[in-house]
Protein backbone atom coordinates (compact mmCIF):
# COMPACT_ATOMS: atom_id res chain seq x y z
CA UNK A 1 0.00 0.00 0.00
CA UNK A 2 3.19 1.99 0.32
CA UNK A 3 4.16 1.66 -2.76
CA UNK A 4 0.53 2.35 -3.87
CA UNK A 5 0.58 5.83 -1.93
CA UNK A 6 3.83 6.69 -3.55
CA UNK A 7 3.04 6.42 -6.99
CA UNK A 8 0.00 8.21 -6.46
CA UNK A 9 1.65 11.44 -5.15
CA UNK A 10 3.98 10.50 -8.59
CA UNK A 11 1.09 10.08 -10.68
CA UNK A 12 -0.23 13.55 -9.09
CA UNK A 13 2.92 14.93 -10.62
CA UNK A 14 3.15 13.33 -13.81
CA UNK A 15 -1.03 15.01 -14.21
CA UNK A 16 0.16 18.45 -13.36
CA UNK A 17 2.96 18.18 -16.15
CA UNK A 18 0.59 16.54 -18.82
CA UNK A 19 -1.34 19.70 -18.51
CA UNK A 20 1.63 21.74 -19.87
CA UNK A 21 1.77 19.52 -22.49
CA UNK A 22 -2.12 19.28 -22.69
CA UNK A 23 -1.34 22.93 -23.71
CA UNK A 24 1.59 23.67 -25.12
CA UNK A 25 1.74 20.49 -27.66
CA UNK A 26 -1.34 21.59 -29.71
CA UNK A 27 0.78 24.97 -30.26
CA UNK A 28 4.44 23.82 -31.01
CA UNK A 29 5.69 25.66 -27.88
CA UNK A 30 8.03 24.00 -25.80
CA UNK A 31 7.11 22.19 -22.57
CA UNK A 32 10.19 23.30 -20.79
CA UNK A 33 10.56 26.83 -21.45
CA UNK A 34 9.22 28.97 -19.96
CA UNK A 35 8.22 28.22 -17.01
CA UNK A 36 4.16 27.60 -16.16
CA UNK A 37 2.49 30.92 -16.72
CA UNK A 38 -1.23 31.77 -16.65
CA UNK A 39 -2.94 31.54 -20.14
CA UNK A 40 -4.86 34.69 -19.83
CA UNK A 41 -2.49 37.37 -17.97
CA UNK A 42 0.97 35.21 -18.78
CA UNK A 43 1.97 36.14 -14.81
CA UNK A 44 4.70 33.17 -14.08
CA UNK A 45 3.12 30.62 -11.18
CA UNK A 46 4.99 30.59 -8.14
CA UNK A 47 5.86 26.86 -7.07
CA UNK A 48 3.48 27.30 -3.89
CA UNK A 49 0.26 27.76 -6.64
CA UNK A 50 1.50 24.87 -9.26
CA UNK A 51 1.10 22.09 -6.31
CA UNK A 52 -1.30 19.14 -8.28
CA UNK A 53 -4.91 19.50 -6.56
CA UNK A 54 -3.52 21.34 -3.64
CA UNK A 55 -2.97 24.69 -5.14
CA UNK A 56 -6.26 24.77 -7.20
CA UNK A 57 -8.44 24.31 -4.00
CA UNK A 58 -6.67 26.81 -2.36
CA UNK A 59 -6.97 29.41 -4.93
CA UNK A 60 -10.46 28.70 -5.66
CA UNK A 61 -10.27 27.52 -9.28
CA UNK A 62 -9.12 31.27 -10.03
CA UNK A 63 -5.76 33.03 -10.86
CA UNK A 64 -3.76 34.44 -8.20
CA UNK A 65 -3.04 37.62 -9.93
CA UNK A 66 -5.76 38.01 -12.74
CA UNK A 67 -8.30 35.92 -11.19
CA UNK A 68 -9.30 34.31 -14.19
CA UNK A 69 -10.96 30.60 -13.85
CA UNK A 70 -8.40 27.83 -14.02
CA UNK A 71 -9.97 25.24 -16.05
CA UNK A 72 -11.28 22.31 -14.64
CA UNK A 73 -9.31 19.94 -16.73
CA UNK A 74 -6.26 20.89 -14.40
CA UNK A 75 -7.56 19.04 -11.24
CA UNK A 76 -9.44 16.65 -13.35
CA UNK A 77 -5.88 15.19 -15.39
CA UNK A 78 -4.36 15.49 -12.34
CA UNK A 79 -6.38 13.04 -10.66
CA UNK A 80 -6.89 10.70 -12.82
CA UNK A 81 -3.30 10.23 -13.61
CA UNK A 82 -2.47 9.57 -10.00
CA UNK A 83 -5.72 7.26 -9.31
CA UNK A 84 -4.51 5.38 -12.41
CA UNK A 85 -1.16 4.77 -11.32
CA UNK A 86 -2.36 4.29 -7.44
CA UNK A 87 -4.21 1.33 -8.87
CA UNK A 88 -1.81 -0.42 -11.37
CA UNK A 89 1.02 -0.32 -8.54
CA UNK A 90 -1.61 -1.53 -5.85
CA UNK A 91 -2.45 -3.85 -8.41
CA UNK A 92 0.86 -5.25 -9.53
CA UNK A 93 3.09 -4.08 -6.71
CA UNK A 94 5.98 -2.00 -7.65
CA UNK A 95 7.24 -3.84 -10.65
CA UNK A 96 7.91 -3.20 -14.54
CA UNK A 97 4.92 -4.37 -15.66
CA UNK A 98 3.09 -1.77 -13.23
CA UNK A 99 5.35 1.02 -15.06
CA UNK A 100 4.35 -0.10 -18.24
CA UNK A 101 0.47 0.30 -17.16
CA UNK A 102 1.23 4.08 -15.49
CA UNK A 103 2.93 4.64 -18.57
CA UNK A 104 0.28 3.93 -21.03
CA UNK A 105 -1.85 5.31 -18.93
CA UNK A 106 -0.35 8.65 -18.82
CA UNK A 107 -0.23 8.91 -22.48
CA UNK A 108 -3.44 8.25 -22.52
CA UNK A 109 -4.90 10.79 -20.42
CA UNK A 110 -2.93 13.47 -22.24
CA UNK A 111 -3.79 12.03 -25.67
CA UNK A 112 -7.23 12.11 -24.21
CA UNK A 113 -7.58 15.67 -23.00
CA UNK A 114 -5.27 17.24 -26.29
CA UNK A 115 -7.90 15.83 -28.60
CA UNK A 116 -11.03 17.16 -26.91
CA UNK A 117 -9.68 20.37 -26.46
CA UNK A 118 -7.92 21.54 -29.46
CA UNK A 119 -8.81 18.24 -31.79
CA UNK A 120 -4.79 17.09 -31.79
CA UNK A 121 -3.06 14.23 -31.08
CA UNK A 122 1.01 15.16 -30.53
CA UNK A 123 2.96 13.08 -32.31
CA UNK A 124 5.52 12.92 -29.23
CA UNK A 125 2.75 10.96 -27.84
CA UNK A 126 1.67 8.72 -30.64
CA UNK A 127 4.59 7.78 -31.62
CA UNK A 128 6.98 7.92 -28.71
CA UNK A 129 4.00 5.78 -27.02
CA UNK A 130 4.61 3.02 -29.90
CA UNK A 131 8.49 3.18 -29.38
CA UNK A 132 7.85 3.07 -25.89
CA UNK A 133 5.47 -0.11 -26.05
CA UNK A 134 8.10 -1.79 -28.24
CA UNK A 135 10.78 -1.33 -25.97
CA UNK A 136 8.65 -2.51 -22.89
CA UNK A 137 7.13 -5.46 -24.51
CA UNK A 138 10.72 -7.14 -24.73
CA UNK A 139 11.07 -7.14 -21.12
CA UNK A 140 7.26 -7.67 -20.11
CA UNK A 141 5.34 -10.12 -21.96
CA UNK A 142 2.01 -9.52 -23.71
CA UNK A 143 1.03 -12.95 -23.91
CA UNK A 144 -1.87 -11.61 -26.71
CA UNK A 145 -3.56 -15.07 -27.75
CA UNK A 146 -4.83 -13.92 -30.79
CA UNK A 147 -1.38 -12.60 -31.76
CA UNK A 148 0.11 -15.75 -30.92
CA UNK A 149 -2.01 -17.67 -33.39
CA UNK A 150 -1.27 -15.50 -35.76
CA UNK A 151 2.37 -16.25 -35.01
CA UNK A 152 2.52 -19.77 -34.64
CA UNK A 153 0.50 -19.83 -38.26
CA UNK A 154 3.70 -18.27 -39.37
CA UNK A 155 6.36 -20.59 -37.58
CA UNK A 156 7.44 -17.96 -34.86
CA UNK A 157 5.96 -19.27 -31.11
CA UNK A 158 7.71 -20.06 -27.49
CA UNK A 159 8.17 -17.61 -24.79
CA UNK A 160 11.16 -15.68 -26.13
CA UNK A 161 11.65 -11.52 -25.77
CA UNK A 162 11.41 -11.52 -29.93
CA UNK A 163 8.21 -12.87 -29.63
CA UNK A 164 6.54 -10.58 -27.42
CA UNK A 165 8.12 -7.96 -29.27
CA UNK A 166 6.33 -9.31 -32.44
CA UNK A 167 3.00 -9.72 -30.67
CA UNK A 168 3.33 -6.09 -29.79
CA UNK A 169 4.34 -5.19 -33.21
CA UNK A 170 1.40 -6.95 -34.54
CA UNK A 171 -0.77 -5.30 -32.30
CA UNK A 172 0.33 -1.69 -33.60
CA UNK A 173 0.52 -2.64 -36.97
CA UNK A 174 -3.24 -4.46 -37.73
CA UNK A 175 -5.31 -2.09 -35.83
CA UNK A 176 -3.60 1.19 -37.52
CA UNK A 177 -3.52 -0.52 -40.53
CA UNK A 178 -7.61 -1.26 -40.31
CA UNK A 179 -8.52 2.41 -38.68
CA UNK A 180 -6.35 3.92 -41.36
CA UNK A 181 -8.32 2.03 -44.28
CA UNK A 182 -11.41 2.62 -42.73
CA UNK A 183 -10.87 5.86 -43.23
CA UNK A 184 -9.64 5.95 -46.34
CA UNK A 185 -12.54 4.36 -47.34
CA UNK A 186 -14.75 7.11 -45.82
CA UNK A 187 -12.64 9.71 -48.12
CA UNK A 188 -13.13 7.87 -50.98
CA UNK A 189 -17.36 7.58 -50.52
CA UNK A 190 -18.13 10.68 -48.79
CA UNK A 191 -15.13 12.91 -50.47
CA UNK A 192 -14.05 14.73 -47.58
CA UNK A 193 -11.95 13.75 -44.38
CA UNK A 194 -13.20 11.81 -41.93
CA UNK A 195 -10.71 10.02 -39.46
CA UNK A 196 -7.29 11.61 -38.75
CA UNK A 197 -3.73 9.99 -38.71
CA UNK A 198 -3.43 10.92 -35.18
CA UNK A 199 -6.35 8.64 -34.53
CA UNK A 200 -4.85 6.00 -36.51
CA UNK A 201 -1.17 6.84 -34.30
CA UNK A 202 -3.18 6.45 -31.32
CA UNK A 203 -4.72 3.16 -31.65
CA UNK A 204 -1.02 1.60 -33.03
CA UNK A 205 0.30 3.27 -29.64
CA UNK A 206 -1.98 1.01 -27.49
CA UNK A 207 -1.47 -2.00 -29.53
CA UNK A 208 2.05 -2.58 -29.00
CA UNK A 209 1.52 -1.73 -25.25
CA UNK A 210 -1.62 -4.08 -25.15
CA UNK A 211 -0.75 -6.32 -28.49
CA UNK A 212 -3.24 -6.97 -30.83
CA UNK A 213 -6.51 -7.99 -28.47
CA UNK A 214 -6.36 -4.92 -26.37
CA UNK A 215 -6.29 -2.71 -29.46
CA UNK A 216 -9.01 -4.25 -30.65
CA UNK A 217 -10.92 -4.05 -27.62
CA UNK A 218 -10.49 -0.15 -27.76
CA UNK A 219 -11.19 0.37 -30.86
CA UNK A 220 -14.65 -1.42 -30.55
CA UNK A 221 -14.99 0.62 -27.16
CA UNK A 222 -14.29 3.96 -28.32
CA UNK A 223 -16.05 3.66 -31.90
CA UNK A 224 -19.10 2.56 -29.91
CA UNK A 225 -19.01 5.14 -27.10
CA UNK A 226 -18.09 7.80 -30.12
CA UNK A 227 -21.36 7.24 -32.02
CA UNK A 228 -23.60 6.96 -29.56
CA UNK A 229 -22.38 9.77 -27.34
CA UNK A 230 -21.72 12.01 -30.45
CA UNK A 231 -25.06 11.65 -31.95
CA UNK A 232 -26.55 12.80 -29.10
CA UNK A 233 -24.29 16.08 -28.47
CA UNK A 234 -25.08 16.34 -31.70
CA UNK A 235 -29.13 16.03 -31.61
CA UNK A 236 -28.72 18.00 -28.07
CA UNK A 237 -26.94 21.02 -29.48
CA UNK A 238 -28.35 21.18 -33.06
CA UNK A 239 -25.07 21.14 -34.61
CA UNK A 240 -24.44 19.84 -38.35
CA UNK A 241 -23.74 16.50 -38.56
CA UNK A 242 -22.02 17.38 -41.93
CA UNK A 243 -19.18 19.71 -40.19
CA UNK A 244 -19.05 18.42 -36.75
CA UNK A 245 -15.47 17.29 -35.92
CA UNK A 246 -15.95 14.33 -33.31
CA UNK A 247 -13.03 14.02 -31.25
CA UNK A 248 -12.80 10.41 -31.86
CA UNK A 249 -9.46 10.00 -30.05
CA UNK A 250 -10.83 11.31 -26.62
CA UNK A 251 -13.05 8.30 -27.00
CA UNK A 252 -10.55 5.72 -28.19
CA UNK A 253 -8.02 7.11 -24.85
CA UNK A 254 -10.76 7.12 -22.69
CA UNK A 255 -11.95 3.22 -23.52
CA UNK A 256 -8.13 2.63 -24.16
CA UNK A 257 -7.82 3.42 -20.38
CA UNK A 258 -10.96 0.88 -19.24
CA UNK A 259 -9.19 -1.72 -21.40
CA UNK A 260 -6.06 -1.38 -19.80
CA UNK A 261 -7.46 -1.53 -16.00
CA UNK A 262 -9.14 -4.68 -17.41
CA UNK A 263 -6.22 -6.51 -18.75
CA UNK A 264 -3.87 -5.51 -15.82
CA UNK A 265 -6.54 -6.70 -13.71
CA UNK A 266 -6.94 -3.48 -11.68
CA UNK A 267 -10.54 -3.81 -12.05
Amino acid sequence: MLEACLALLFGLVIGSFLNVCVYRLPQDLSVVRPRSYCPACTHPIAWYDNLPLLSYALLGGRCRHCKAAIPVRYPLVELMTGALFFLFVWRLGPTLAAGKFCLLSALLVGLTFSDLEARILPDEFTLGGTAAGLIFAWFVSINDDIAQVLLWMAGLHGNSHWVSLAEAALGAIIPGLFLWFGGWLYFKLRHREGLGLGDVKLVAMVGAFLGLHGALLMLIGGSLAGSLIGYAYIRLTHQDPGTYELPFGTFLGLAGIVVALGISGAF
